[in-house]
């Protein structure tokens, strides 16, 4: 589908830009990601007002505004082939203090593919916060605000490259005391205090009586007091945030106000003081900001979890396919997820990565969405055989009559039908050539 024969011409012209400017004004702009550099560049060499160069610039654009569902952790391989000009946007949702680390491994390795991570305040108005290096570094970024993030993948033009992308979560944070352990959780945030007349600010972490409670960030002490609900507590600001930790019931505070400290430095023992004199010895741990204080979990949660392995075949990975029965096409690769259309029996799509066990399928009018592996086929063996009629002859290089046309038929002729797509259908010929007809 959407096969794209790029003149040998227009390939040297490409090259010959890209060489032209590397030792142009390029260099007198601002840092930017790489990204916006090649972007840059297309512009620099004027491939922004070729038809390729400006597919490129509104795919990444484009890409942004049909963005997929994806619940982290994610992990999908995919296929960008050098006759198209594709990029790929997913959406998911991210919690203040976790960390999220994002894995792309491309093959070839030296092949350009970017990817960037943003912050959606609004679909409308992204905010890049963190871009790929060209060494395929993973990337590491602390969530600073609960909401919806966005990631995009967009290779160089004329590039064939597959790829595995891996995104996983969690804690920004180190855990505060020696067990690292999520087990030593017993009473988490929300959780009911006084017979419901008030909400757990925090979440209780038990331990051994008088054992060490710990930086879990490069910061500075900013109070260490008593009071009646903490008993002896301590207060830490980590360095370059916005909120403070709060350390309590400990049974001696060990740090002094001002000290600065790094993570691993014990600030205090922990045990019962405070209004936890009847409980076992655990260290309430809690975290403010200016607006009050927020759920400490995800901060520093040791548990991270692990995508799916990916059971859909990767050899379908850039092959067209069709579906073997109705089936729905997802928004997110879940049956849970949103239908975005439901394809008919046949129904013709191309395959651009695999996830779990879901297809990311593209149709042949460039709608995209998930669909189960299971419930697609090859298209190797034809639906039927056709006789051809007069207003058959033409064989479009799409399914629309104002597409090129790839071949000229006979009435009267027979061909095999692969699939179908709306009114039309994908023929292939005695000399196994392919085009679509209408029904």
């Amino acid at each position: 589908m959407r096969i794209r024969f790029l003149p040998l011409l227009f390939i040297s012209f490409i090259a010959l830009a890209f060489y032209s400017c590397k030792s142009g004004s390029i260099n007198l702009f601002k840092a930017a990601s790489p990204h916006e550099q090649y972007k840059r560049k297309l512009e620099t060499a004027g491939l922004d007002k070729t038809a390729m160069g400006a597919a490129w610039i509104n795919a990444a654009s484009a890409s942004i505004q049909k963005a997929l569902t994806i619940t982290i952790p994610y992990k999908e391989t995919g296929y960008f082939a050098a006759d198209k000009i594709p990029a790929a946007a997913y959406k998911f949702t991210a919690t203040k203090g976790q960390k999220i680390i994002i894995n792309l491994i491309k093959n070839p390795a030296g092949t350009a593919l970017y990817l960037d991570l943003w912050y959606l305040p609004d679909i409308n108005n992204p905010k890049l916060i963190a871009s790929a290096d060209t060494l395929n570094t993973p990337v590491q970024q602390e969530i600073d605000y609960t909401g919806n993030y966005m990631i995009r993948l967009q290779p160089e033009l004329l590039q064939n490259v597959e790829y595995t992308l891996e995104i996983t979560s969690g804690p920004s944070l180190a855990f505060p005391t020696q067990s690292k352990s999520s087990n030593s959780i017993k009473s988490y945030w929300g959780d009911g205090r006084d017979n419901d007349a008030r909400k757990h600010e925090g979440i209780d972490i038990f331990g051994s009586f008088r054992s060490p409670v710990l930086a879990i960030a490069n910061g500075t002490v900013t109070r260490v007091n008593e009071n009646n609900l903490g008993g002896k507590v301590v207060w830490l600001r980590p360095k370059g945030k916005d909120y403070t930790l709060y350390y309590a019931h400990l049974d001696e505070q060990i740090a002094t106000e001002g000290q600065d400290v790094k993570i691993g430095d014990t600030l205090g023992l922990m045990g019962n003081t405070g209004n936890a004199k009847s409980t076992p010895t655990h260290l309430h741990f809690g975290i403010y900001t200016f607006g009050g204080a927020i759920n400490p979990l995800p901060f520093i949660d040791p548990i991270t979890k692990t995508p799916v392995n990916i059971s859909a075949s990767v050899s379908n990975l850039n092959k067209t396919l069709r579906t073997s029965s109705s089936v729905n096409l997802y928004k997110s690769p879940e049956n849970k997820g949103s239908v975005l259309s439901t394809l008919a029996s046949g129904t013709i799509i191309n395959i651009n990565s695999a996830t779990g066990n879901y297809y990311k399928a593209e149709l042949p009018d460039g709608n995209i969405g998930y669909v189960n592996s299971n419930q697609l086929v090859q298209t190797t063996k034809p639906l039927q055989r056709l006789k051809l009629n007069e207003l058959q002859q033409k064989a479009y290089d799409q399914p629309d009559s104002l597409a090129p046309v790839k071949l000229n038929l006979k009435a009267g002729q027979t061909v095999n039908v692969l699939g179908s797509f709306n009114n039309y259908q994908l023929i292939s010929d005695e000399n196994s050539q392919i085009g679509w007809i209408v029904k």
